[in-house]
């Protein structure tokens, strides 16, 4: 099938056969795992994961590679879920849920914010993302990129950056270094014991000015009291405060 990329979909397709053996690895499969996933484009990655499984839910908004995916010789182990990523209830699935994907870089970070409410059920997730990106996501404090993203997900996460991968893996290349990053929900009992409306919101402000110091990001919103109890200096500046103090802080505050 020829099918053009298209730029609105962030169609980046990847074609390099050392770099897919290398996910699938890393990975490890097994046939009664279920799996989604995510922006499947012309199947390479799809077509890597079947041997190992009895089968496979893929998510694809492109009409047209969806209308491909369902006319494959082994259609009968995949069921296609022609949505788009971002609307689409994962609670729908079988669980516990594996997911994995090659995700549209326009739209990286909300999809992973979108899969924070279903972390309960999913095992691990294995993405292709942006390399900086990924940099932010595991980055540690004092590090010029840690920031909200960082923060958010370290908070219910345990992450690591597996490794990277190249332009030239993909057809049309895109114009920046790629990566693979896996992430694996943190315990069920850490989670639930974060208050999410009152944490997001003492990081988004945190952060939303990031030179300035901690005591004016926070004012009005955290007391000075409670950011001192979590060993927190009022001349700290957002990018030196650990996951650590600011779950803390939260925590306090609810």
């Amino acid at each position: 099938m020829n099918h053009t990329a298209r730029k609105r979909f962030g169609q980046h397709f990847l074609t390099d056969p050392r770099i897919l053996a290398n996910i699938v690895g890393e990975m490890h499969p097994r046939p009664e795992d279920h799996v989604v996933e995510i922006g499947p484009g012309l199947g390479a990655l799809t077509h890597c994961l079947l041997p190992h499984l009895k089968h496979l839910h893929v998510i694809e908004i492109d009409r047209d590679l969806a209308a491909k995916l369902r006319s494959e010789p082994l259609a009968a182990q995949i069921t296609v879920h022609e949505t788009d990523v971002l609307t689409f209830n994962f609670a729908s699935l079988p669980s516990p849920l594996r997911v994995v994907g090659n995700l549209p870089y326009n739209i990286s970070s909300p999809i992973l914010f979108a899969l924070l409410p279903h972390a309960s059920h999913i095992v691990d997730q294995h993405f292709m993302l942006q390399k900086e990106v990924i940099d932010r996501m595991v980055a540690q404090p004092g590090c010029s990129t840690f920031g909200r993203l960082s923060v958010m997900l370290q908070a219910y996460y345990d992450m690591e950056h597996l490794f990277d991968v190249p332009p030239e893996s993909f057809d049309p290349p895109p114009r920046v270094m790629s990566a693979i990053v896996r992430m694996v929900p943190k315990p069920q009992a850490h989670r639930e014991a974060i208050p999410h409306a009152v944490f997001a919101r003492i990081v988004g402000t945190a952060f939303a000015q990031k030179r300035k110091m901690i005591r004016n990001n926070w004012a009005g919103v955290v007391p000075t009291e409670l950011s001192e109890q979590a060993g927190i200096a009022p001349t700290s500046r957002a990018e030196d405060i650990s996951c650590a103090q600011f779950l803390e802080v939260a925590r306090n505050m609810a």
